[in-house]
């Protein structure tokens, strides 16, 4: 069926994009080959500039959400360009201080837990308020978390509380926003990922290996896969979903008995 999707001519903000191994990048990029219009948002100048060549021609904006203040910023620079209603939004916008290395999470330090709160959590909320007026009734809201919030990864430290927080955001922000409009909320729970900025977690090549090995097709989840599922999010297919997490992990979440992982854990001398 052409068209399924239904994207083609709708306009969408993608906020996160870093480079060209994020997840708002392939985002971006698969919308714009549905034929959608989009405008990209970027943390610094600095990195606005590292993208030049990369977004030449595009809307790029700069909001750097740490600050209080930014969303609103940000959406009058978007009202200004004339090209709203929004039809979506997508929030892959992530930070955690990991400078000093692996912690015990209860050694967390309140300025870095407040820190990550406020970028990773607090500003879909801000970012909602802000472009409430910009987003057409029927808009789709799209935040990347994480597959599982019940696992405990000692290298991921105070992220996994601070993504349950940004769940459960989306969750009050469907529920207030049905008050007035049908705008929707919900959340991709992407499995480990290569990017820039999983790079930056201690230890993360190590959790991203083993995540391949537990997947049932022993082969790592790719950044385009999420951003396939969050497209179909962004679209009026997914009209029925509002305030739901969909687990994108390609199964590592349910093997855990996974009989090459008990040989390597039971038996290390073997070979798999």
């Amino acid at each position: 069926m052409p068209d399924f999707l239904q994207l083609s001519g709708k306009t969408f903000l993608v906020l996160g994009v870093a480079n060209r191994k994020s997840v708002a990048w392939s985002v971006a990029k698969a919308l714009e080959e549905q034929g959608a219009t989009v405008l990209y948002s970027v943390r610094s100048e600095a990195r606005k500039k590292s993208l030049e060549a990369q977004l030449a021609g595009k809307r790029v904006f700069v909001c750097d959400v740490e600050h209080e203040g930014a969303a609103e910023r940000l959406a009058a620079e978007v009202a200004a360009v004339g090209l709203t209603p929004l039809h979506g939004i997508v929030h892959s916008v992530a930070f955690a201080n990991y400078s000093e290395g692996f912690q015990p999470f209860h050694a967390t330090k309140r300025k870095d837990f407040l820190q990550a709160t406020a970028v990773s959590a607090f500003s879909l909320v801000e970012l909602a308020h802000a472009f409430k007026p910009l987003l057409a009734r029927d808009a789709s809201v799209v935040t990347i978390g994480i597959s599982s919030l019940l696992v405990t990864p000692d290298n991921y430290g105070y992220m996994g509380p601070i993504k349950a927080a940004l769940e459960s955001a989306t969750r009050f922000l469907a529920k207030s926003f049905s008050a007035d409009s049908e705008v929707r909320f919900n959340v991709v729970g992407s499995g480990p990922l290569k990017t820039s900025a999983s790079a930056g977690i201690p230890g993360y090549l190590e959790s991203y290996l083993y995540a391949e090995k537990m997947t049932f097709r022993k082969r790592a989840l790719a950044t385009d896969e999420v951003a396939s599922v969050t497209l179909f999010l962004l679209s009026a297919r997914s009209s029925g979903m509002n305030g739901a997490t969909l687990t994108v992990d390609a199964g590592l979440g349910l093997n855990y008995f996974d009989q090459a992982i008990i040989r390597l854990a039971m038996r290390p001398e073997s070979k798999v």
